[in-house]
């Protein structure tokens, strides 16, 4: 337990050393992309313990990181003024479920409360991941993938021919997510920094979270899960409730940063629940290593950055493709596997052994 939180801390420390960085050398704009990443990388968080650890492979995971940006920005856009004399709007403004804010024309809108239209994006994302859940995770191999393939592209096209979603454009003026002490998530300059720590604060929080079920009665069964099926089910481990609630799982973590990233940047588009973003996703995971959490984390942290920051160009999509056939092909287990440093010290003794023996 002292390890698993030693890296904790180490982690919070490399977050903390980034940060001042960016405020030695002058270049804080850096901040703005190392946010959008730390959303990514709870969807990334969630994606490993699926794949890695239930053995459950998803290639539409995009799709409920749309489904919790798309539901909060409909919900805290759709002006509902023009029936605030209904009995029901009135009820519900007086709860505390409407708010006012005013519009660019000195105007009010009434729209529904951000933690409430972030508590019906995270809803609507488990009971979506229950309904196809239950089914899909029946499937294996490639029938697993083709499936969750199809959920991801249904979103898509959900989002993209959808009017009141604003179809190809999307939705945009997103407002801020409050938070208490007077915190907001926001893509506002003056709040950089705090946005900052509080992604990747969410993040360090969704990994402790994570770290504890692994090393749990529940991580230990999913790793028989994992290893071989039918024998954990000899063995009276009910597999097909744990990778459901495992996948359930990971779609609340995509949920929870695609709401988050869509009050941030204050919009949302249909190029977040795209194909390519599953397979970006997918990809990184299996270069931080299929059951290494750890690895994931700082796989995302770099190369969603540098994608972020555009060093990839136009061949951003192509990159990510590629890295994906070629860590299928040639290192499988990813490149930060889990148990790496351990295998390369048994490597280098053994070598030592050898150099040795007369």
């Amino acid at each position: 337990m002292a390890r698993r939180y030693s890296m904790v801390a180490a982690f919070a420390g490399l977050i903390v050393a980034i940060q001042v960085a960016t405020r030695l050398t002058d270049t804080p704009y850096h901040l703005t992309q190392l946010t959008m990443t730390a959303y990514y990388s709870l969807l990334i968080a969630g994606l490993c313990m699926l794949i890695g650890y239930a053995g459950q492979i998803s290639i539409g995971h995009a799709g409920f990181f749309a489904i919790g940006g798309y539901v909060s920005a409909f919900l805290t856009t759709r002006n509902l003024s023009a029936h605030k004399a209904l009995p029901l709007v009135s009820l519900l403004r007086k709860a505390g479920v409407l708010v006012a804010k005013p519009d660019l024309y000195g105007g009010d809108l009434l729209v529904v409360h951000p933690w409430l239209a972030c508590a019906a994006a995270i809803l609507l994302a488990v009971a979506i991941a229950y309904v196809i859940g239950g089914p899909v995770l029946k499937l294996r191999g490639h029938y697993l993938a083709m499936a969750t393939l199809g959920f991801g592209i249904i979103i898509y096209r959900v989002a993209l021919g959808t009017a009141f979603l604003g179809a190809a454009d999307g939705i945009s003026d997103v407002p801020g997510f409050p938070l208490p002490f007077g915190l907001v998530i926001s893509g506002n300059s003056s709040v950089r920094v705090s946005n900052y720590y509080l992604a990747w604060g969410l993040v360090i929080l969704g990994m402790v979270l994570l770290l504890n079920l692994i090393h749990s009665r529940v991580g230990r069964a999913l790793a028989a899960v994992h290893g071989a099926e039918d024998a954990a089910g000899a063995m009276g481990i009910p597999a097909a409730r744990f990778k459901l609630n495992t996948f359930v799982l990971s779609a609340v973590f995509a949920s929870v940063a695609g709401v988050f990233l869509t009050h941030y940047n204050g919009g949302i588009g249909p190029s977040e629940a795209s194909v390519m973003k599953s397979v970006r996703y997918v990809a990184i995971v299996a270069i931080g290593g299929m059951a290494n959490l750890w690895g994931a984390l700082l796989m995302s942290l770099v190369l969603n950055y540098l994608s972020l920051r555009g060093y990839f160009g136009t061949f951003d999509d192509t990159v990510f493709g590629v890295i994906l056939i070629l860590i299928m092909l040639f290192a499988p287990d990813g490149l930060l596997r889990r148990h790496l440093l351990s295998d390369l010290k048994r490597l280098v003794s053994r070598s030592d052994a050898e150099e040795e023996a007369p």
